[in-house]
């Protein structure tokens, strides 16, 4: 545990000051360090908020007033000595797609066990488990899943009673509060009340809410809430005893900083994470994005995220990156989702995105679907292997799931088979 916290400590590389919501941001990085970037700052009328990569101590966040122009101060800062790269601090969107009729999953409400766990029926034996051949593979290896798989999103609800035993401390880079990143503290309300109906609570997902929790959920400020509670629970289907670090980057709206997700990316490799889940994109290249994750897979951590809801055959970031596997959506019927983008230069692998049953915050269940679900399901098969090698790493984890079922040359390798991609990691 002190190790932990000194990890924490180091990460934070000395006092964050939260710009103002007006300000022009800026990723730097400054080979020489913090202190001769603030000498700088101090001469450029700049402020440096904050290290973004850990203990390495040479990527900050940088930012100016808003009265100065961001093209040119942006240029005005690359041309200063020591300087190597400056980008402006985009805003990415974690993956959104059209919901449809809820599955008879949602439904499903028998209790059964999962793994120590009481779950709803409908969660544990939906179809995304079988095609996948989910059970096939626990019964024939014994394999459940290892590691922690580090959740870049929205949070998580650390009271949701199927993911309480299985959560690490993780971080909140919107608030800059470490331990358990929970949604929890984007809404006003507390509690649930009970339904036996469906309602749609944003444009990806329905939940068994009551309909006055329905219609909050479906302002703007909410259009994401539940997101990281949702990808946690799928990558806890496929992996019930891999851990779940949640980091939150992301607000409720589905909004985050390019800096959030710098500081999470570091954050999970230099605090234990083996496996990456990115369920957000980009549509901009960004070199410091494609670094991070560079970094992360360098240092033995599978990196997966989402192809993008867009429907469209084009390059969205960090799937695109070379060190990333790009995860495509498909249907029940192994046809690639309407809504999904494809390519080869984009994806690796799909995986089932509609409809998909999971865990939501306060103690309920959803229905997702998006790329943001499928990504999910493919970090989850990556803790399945290193249940069998513990040191899978990102070349390992490719070969393994490239073991798929063809579908579509426009989804990579074809749509996940976990069973075949364990047979090929042992």
């Amino acid at each position: 545990m002190r190790s932990k916290v000194l990890w924490i400590l180091l990460f934070l590389l000395g006092p964050w000051s939260s710009p103002a919501a007006a300000d022009n941001r800026f990723v730097v990085r400054a080979p020489a360090g913090s202190a001769a970037l603030q000498q700088l700052c101090l001469m450029l009328g700049c402020n440096v908020a904050g290290g973004l990569d850990g203990s390495l101590g040479k990527l900050f966040l940088v930012t100016a007033p808003s009265l100065v122009d961001p093209n040119a101060f942006l240029q005005l800062l690359r041309s200063q000595p020591g300087i190597t790269n400056v980008e402006p601090d985009s805003i990415l969107k974690v993956m959104q797609a059209a919901a449809s009729a809820p599955p008879s999953s949602l439904y499903d409400t028998i209790p059964v066990n999962y793994f120590g766990v009481t779950v709803w029926h409908g969660y544990a034996g939906q179809p995304a488990a079988t095609i996948i051949r989910l059970p096939d593979t626990q019964l024939a290896f014994g394999i459940t899943g290892a590691g922690i798989v580090a959740v870049i999103d929205t949070g998580v609800d650390p009271t949701q009673p199927i993911l309480q035993s299985i959560l690490v401390p993780g971080y909140d880079f919107t608030r800059n509060i470490p331990g358990s990143a929970s949604e929890l503290s984007d809404v006003n309300q507390s509690s649930v009340g009970p339904s036996t109906s469906a309602a749609y609570v944003n444009q990806s997902s329905m939940a068994i809410v009551d309909q006055a929790s329905a219609l909050n959920f479906q302002q703007p400020q909410y259009a994401a809430f539940g997101h990281g509670t949702m990808v946690a629970g799928i990558i806890h289907l496929v992996a019930p005893t891999a851990q779940i670090m949640p980091l939150k980057a992301f607000s409720a709206d589905g909004s985050g900083y390019l800096s959030d997700i710098l500081r999470a990316i570091y954050f999970a490799v230099q605090n234990g994470a083996s496996v990456i889940n990115m369920s957000f994109s980009l549509y901009g290249y960004s070199e410091e994005l494609g670094r991070a994750t560079k970094f992360a897979t360098t240092h033995q951590l599978i990196c997966v995220a989402s192809a993008g809801n867009d429907g469209k055959e084009e390059y969205v970031y960090p799937a695109a990156y070379a060190a990333v596997m790009g995860i495509a959506s498909t249907s029940n019927n192994d046809t690639l989702s309407s809504f999904s983008n494809y390519g080869n230069d984009l994806v690796w692998v799909a995986a089932p995105g509609e409809g998909i049953v999971t865990t939501y915050p306060f103690g309920t269940y959803a229905a997702g679907w998006g790329t943001s679900f499928s990504t999910a399901i493919v970090s989850g098969a990556a803790a399945l292997l290193l249940s069998v090698r513990p040191n899978c790493n990102e070349s390992c984890a490719e070969r393994s799931l490239a073991h798929a079922v063809p579908i579509s040359s426009a989804v990579g390798n074809g749509r996940v088979d976990v069973y075949q991609a364990v047979v090929a990691v042992h």
